[in-house]
């Protein structure tokens, strides 16, 4: 693939970083254009009608999804139904996302509304989740499948190293579990506290309960995942290694 130089003067330099990053030229600049752009931006944009990443986002998240449970059932013909669907969500959660989104740059080319980026929307984990999955689907209607695989199947081979020695991903709940039992005066509860965004793109917020005390507050788009979220907060602030 031709390493992309320029792109559309909306993006301006961080942009072209991305595209460097990525070791590919879009055909079409303008689908990298709405990738980059957060809800935000569009909403303050002079141009009645531009539009954000939320279309692109519903459309990566199922690629990212479709492409993750193919590798899994390829890959690991051993693991169960359930370790498959527990691994694919770890895979493909918010941190999980945020974490590809850091080390190529996205924050620093996203199209943010002045008020969403003076409040640290660039660094935003939720934020640049979405804009990951966005990027995924870009990608795809542009360059076709096998240009996202390209880009997936080694986030993936990195990721599940941890399977190939056996060692699975973290079950933060039972671990937190495991540490507050031992003392039986101590009790966990995860409450939600709420909910925002359309049907096909929920966020969960639950909040962690020691006692009657809040701890840590996780965010997912499913609760499950935002109790883990919560748990691997708290066992952060209890100075354990997640």
């Amino acid at each position: 693939m031709t390493i992309e130089r320029t792109t559309a003067p909306e993006t301006g330099a961080a942009g072209a970083a991305l595209c460097r990053k990525l070791s590919y030229t879009f055909r079409d600049p303008q689908l990298l254009v709405m990738a980059l752009t957060h809800s935000s931006f569009a909403n303050e944009s002079r141009a009645k009608g531009m539009p954000c990443n939320e279309r692109l986002e519903f459309l990566g998240d199922a690629i990212l999804n479709m492409l993750t449970a193919e590798y899994l059932f390829t890959h690991f013909p051993h693991l169960p139904e359930g370790e498959l669907t527990k691994t694919r969500a770890a895979l493909v959660c918010e941190q999980s996302l945020y974490t590809l989104a850091e080390q190529i740059g996205l924050g620093g080319a996203m199209l943010l509304g002045k008020g969403e980026d003076a409040n640290g929307g660039r660094q935003r984990p939720s934020i640049l989740a979405d804009a990951m999955e966005a990027l995924i689907a870009a990608l795809y209607l542009d360059g076709g499948e096998k240009v996202v695989r390209s880009f997936v199947i080694p986030f993936l081979e990195r990721k599940t190293e941890r399977l190939k020695t056996g060692q699975g991903f973290k079950d933060y709940k039972t671990t937190l579990q495991e540490i507050v039992q031992k003392s039986k005066q101590e009790t966990l509860s995860y409450v939600l506290t709420g909910e925002a965004g359309p049907d096909h793109d929920k966020r969960f917020q639950v909040t962690l309960y020691l006692n009657s005390n809040p701890v840590a507050v996780g965010v997912g788009k499913s609760k499950k995942e935002a109790e883990q979220q919560a748990a691997a907060a708290a066992l952060a602030l209890m100075g354990q290694e997640i």
